[in-house]
């Protein structure tokens, strides 16, 4: 099996990075393609990987086609690639594109083509990522497990109906960027509170990690940890009544509304 990337941006290198870390693929049976010289021969000085500057040659080549380009440039890469796809019915394109769905997908060839979206997010990079897959009517079971194996590389990987797929870009594709976001603001406080910015950012890092993991571990749900912490008349409760009060959760949830609209607007 030959693997063909599209893209050569940091969701491309992740799943490259993932793949040959757990050995499903060798470095001599993975092509890329990416728009400059210089992301090409990085990546594969660092990957061992054949490279091209060309979309058509990586589509020909390969057995599964990862898309990993950004929406506004999916048109012009589907036409690069149309022609080798269509001339090879058992070829597999996988699109991590936001916001394009696989009967969009479809639409731009002239013969059934076999699709598989995915939506991943940044944690990839360190195999810490959350990805969701659909596919289209032609991919088969078995072909389907595959593409899920390929993402597992990177993190967890569940299938979820395609009608999903906005909710899933504002839950996990948008939301790293939430977090952070979060993380940035209590490091500000305690940096506020006398800590240093290094030790700050360590602790509150830290704190979110440890309670992501806590959860999925235990199985609890948030509620029930969140009192576990909440002592009466302690501290914990007074920062929940200010959080409640500035309406926190209603924030968090609009921002992900937001991100879903958007998702279906692309």
């Amino acid at each position: 099996m030959v693997l063909g990337f599209i893209g050569l941006g940091n969701m491309a290198k992740a799943l490259i990075g993932g793949i040959l870390g757990n050995g499903l693929v060798a470095p001599e049976d993975i092509i890329g393609s990416a728009a400059t010289q210089a992301t090409r021969e990085a990546v594969a000085a660092k990957y061992g990987i054949n490279t091209s500057e060309s979309n058509a040659q990586v589509a020909r080549d390969a057995d599964i086609i990862l898309l990993a380009v950004k929406p506004q440039y999916i048109s012009v890469v589907l036409e690069d690639i149309r022609e080798a796809v269509e001339a090879a019915p058992g070829k597999l394109l996988i699109s991590i594109a936001a916001g394009k769905t696989t009967k969009w997908i479809a639409s731009k060839f002239d013969r059934p083509v076999k699709i598989v979206r995915v939506m991943p997010n940044t944690p990839a990079l360190v195999g810490a990522g959350c990805s969701a897959l659909c596919r289209n009517e032609n991919v088969t079971d078995e072909e389907f497990a595959s593409a899920k194996k390929l993402m597992e590389c990177c993190g967890m990987a569940e299938a979820v109906p395609e009608t999903l797929m906005d909710a899933v870009c504002g839950v996990s594709g948008s939301a790293p960027a939430f977090v952070f976001l979060f993380i940035d603001a209590l490091a500000d406080a305690a940096v506020k509170g006398g800590m240093t910015r290094r030790q700050a950012y360590q602790f509150a890092a830290q704190t979110v990690y440890g309670s992501a993991k806590l959860m999925l571990d235990t199985g609890k749900i948030p509620a029930e940890l969140k009192d576990m912490v909440t002592s009466p008349s302690g501290t914990t409760i007074a920062g929940v009544q200010v959080l409640e009060e500035g309406a926190f959760r209603g924030i968090v949830m609009d921002a992900v509304e937001a991100a879903i609209e958007r998702s279906k607007e692309l």
